[in-house]
């Protein structure tokens, strides 16, 4: 029924053959740029092949059933119409167009993330602009667009100097066959979009098998349908009741009492001795792996000022993200929540009027601000800081008609900046918008919290010439040395300042720079510097333990003797009997490690128990930790229910 030798359908074979090996040449070429990365034996290789011919055929139908449908219903005698050529040709060249620049989409894509298509690419997909002017700035894009046309031209007139056009023109199979061919079709892609998930290839011990297996097609489509997953459908639960006990046991500290009783995580803090208010400017800087200072073992010297504030103030040592993306940052260190699964808070519904830090220091008579070098539009970060509270000044496009909270939004003027890529000024041009705002709050007498957010340790790597050894855009190296000058340049600056006496000011990472490792969730990947400046009284110290991004801001109001309300999961690290506990998460799996034990959370209710060694970076399989499973279940679950049901929200 549905063969090359049957006229009707011999291009459509053609095209469904075409994908799936166009598709298996592009995961050879994924393996080999991989292969350190791979434990390669035969079952092993079977696996990534096999499952890959399995998406690839997915792919391969989804593609050619608009086609097959179009056939159906198109009258034979129209087969060697004007009509039908146009038709059939411009089908073919528009969707091998799109396979061309997919499939070099995925091998960029995997050069910078070492992952199929995910939920970064469906963001990706939203916001264009960035997008496209990021590429344009890293590749040259006429050249790949006139690449792509090209290509896609020669392979259409191959299947044209094949006859597959032509025999396509002389199609005589009668409504029924057609029909039936449809229906062949039309049954399978149900079953792959009913039945085939992507979680199919994520059963294996090592994550670049998994990925492989994959189809980049397959998974950004996969990605789109899951951007929320709903973590009491999927997850493993325990009771509520039971949940919110062990979460409420595990938070309590000594200078703590809960304000409510069940479902509540609300809490009042008391510190002892006199409260201090200082200005307090948080820099959080994109893609800032720990593993890039010399503190941490680096020995390219590319972060000499940020080196030189580890040993001069406090500095967290042992710190870990909680996520891979800038906005799970900004939820990490804005509402010291463990990551949920799906996106980030920053960018979900519903997400106005919670328990911020930016509410902590609001009640105590700050104003928070919320600055940002690019267009904060993108990954809905305007909506959820002004939504929050937070003044917003930014640097767009011109197009604040989209904000909704526009009229808290100020526009960082032209005349502070020099440069700009396509994700917004360079750091330097965003610190002079920092210290201008500083300067005017300080006039106006009211203590001030800054979230600032950086740009320009980001692909496509460029940045003002001649400011460090590295030329613009030749890689990842200069745009951490010129994040590190810019930073420095920044504090001079600020030293000259009125308020600076009187300012901490934090540099923090919003993650790392790769994510990606051997295992789905490298424990090593997680590791960002936090460094806190010029503390009251010049307090200098290093903190050991291991803890979260979300610890952060509590850390700080202790050393500040602040009592205030709580409704934030992070905690004091400094306080007696905390103990050594990081969330760790992706879009879908959700990690807990506290002391030696991993636990990971997944979909399908899956549960592993890992012991981890940090210092091999290694995780070996145990058997389950009933005990730690149980707390990550009750941490997580906790944190989903709050969200849901209005438990993060302000009284």
């Amino acid at each position: 029924m549905f063969s090359i030798s049957n006229k009707n359908y011999r291009l459509l074979t053609g095209f469904a053959i075409m994908i799936i090996g166009l598709s298996a040449l592009l995961r050879i070429t994924l393996l080999f740029i991989s292969l350190e990365n791979l434990d390669l034996t035969f079952t092993g290789v079977l696996r990534i092949f096999g499952f890959g011919l399995l998406f690839d055929a997915g792919v391969a139908t989804f593609f050619i059933l608009p086609y097959a449908a179009y056939l159906l219903f198109l009258p034979l005698r129209w087969s060697g119409s004007l009509f039908n050529r146009i038709v059939t040709y411009v089908f073919f060249f528009v969707t091998t167009l799109v396979l061309m620049f997919s499939f070099f989409a995925e091998f960029t894509f995997w050069l910078e993330f070492e992952s199929r298509f995910n939920f970064i690419a469906v963001d990706y997909l939203v916001y264009t602009y960035e997008v496209v002017q990021n590429i344009n700035e890293s590749y040259p894009l006429p050249v790949l667009i006139t690449c792509m046309l090209s290509v896609t031209g020669i392979v259409t007139w191959g299947f044209a100097a094949a006859g597959m056009f032509r025999a396509a023109f002389r199609g005589n199979a009668p409504f029924f066959r057609r029909a039936g061919v449809f229906v062949v079709l039309l049954g399978l892609a149900t079953v792959y979009a009913l039945f085939i998930g992507n979680g199919l290839a994520e059963k294996g011990r090592n994550r670049y098998h998994d990925e492989l297996a994959k189809a980049g097609i397959y998974s950004f489509f996969s990605a789109f349908k899951n951007n929320e997953l709903n973590y009491e459908q999927f997850y493993r639960l325990i009771g509520d009741q039971e949940a919110f006990a062990i979460t409420r046991a595990g938070m309590k500290e000594k200078n703590s009492e809960y304000l409510q009783n069940g479902s509540s995580i609300r809490r009042r803090i008391r510190a002892g001795g006199t409260e201090i208010h200082p200005n307090v400017i948080l820099v959080t800087i994109e893609s800032l792996s720990a593993d890039f200072m010399e503190r941490f073992g680096n020995s390219r010297h590319i972060t000499p000022v940020l080196d030189s504030l580890a040993r001069k103030n406090l500095v967290f040592d042992q710190m870990y993200a909680t996520g891979t993306r800038t906005v799970r940052g900004m939820e990490a260190l804005s509402l010291a929540v463990p990551p949920t699964p799906g996106s980030s808070i920053v960018r979900r519904p519903e997400n106005g009027n919670l328990s911020t830090v930016g509410a902590i220091f609001r009640a105590k008579g700050y104003s928070a601000s919320f600055l940002y070098g690019g267009d904060g539009y993108f990954d809905n970060m305007n909506q959820f800081f002004g939504s929050n509270g937070y003044n917003i000044i930014d640097k767009g496009r011109g197009l604040v008609f989209r904000d909704r909270f526009a009229a808290s939004r100020t526009e960082i003027p032209d005349s502070l900046v020099h440069f700009r890529n396509a994700w917004g000024i360079c750091d330097e041009d965003l610190y002079a918008a920092v210290i201008r705002d500083a300067g005017r709050k300080f006039r106006e007498g009211k203590p001030f919290f800054d979230f600032v957010m950086t740009t320009s340790n980001h692909r496509p790597f460029t940045y003002p010439e001649g400011k460090v050894n590295y030329p613009s855009g030749s890689g990842r190296e200069g745009a951490v040395q010129y994040t590190d000058y810019a930073i420095g340049q920044f504090l001079k600056a600020a030293q000259k300042e009125p308020w600076y006496r009187n300012t901490v000011i934090i540099f923090v990472a919003d993650h790392c720079a790769s994510s990606a490792g051997k295992n789905e969730i490298d424990i090593a990947r997680y590791h960002i510097p936090a460094v806190v400046c010029n503390l009251p009284g010049g307090y200098c110290d290093s903190i050991p333990q291991v803890c979260s991004q979300i610890d952060l801001f509590p850390t700080l109001f202790g050393l500040l003797r602040w009592s205030y309300n709580s409704n934030l999961y992070g905690m004091d690290v400094r306080q007696p009997g905390y103990i050594s506990r990081a969330f760790i998460g992706t879009y879908q799996k959700l990690a807990y490690l506290k002391n030696d034990s991993l636990v990971i959370l997944s979909p399908q209710q899956r549960v592993e128990t890992m012991l981890y060694s940090p210092a091999s970076n290694s995780q070996t399989p145990a058997a389950e930790n009933k005990k730690i499973a149980r707390e990550a279940i009750a941490y997580y679950q906790t944190a989903y229910y709050l969200f849901k049901h209005g438990g993060l929200r302000l009284n």
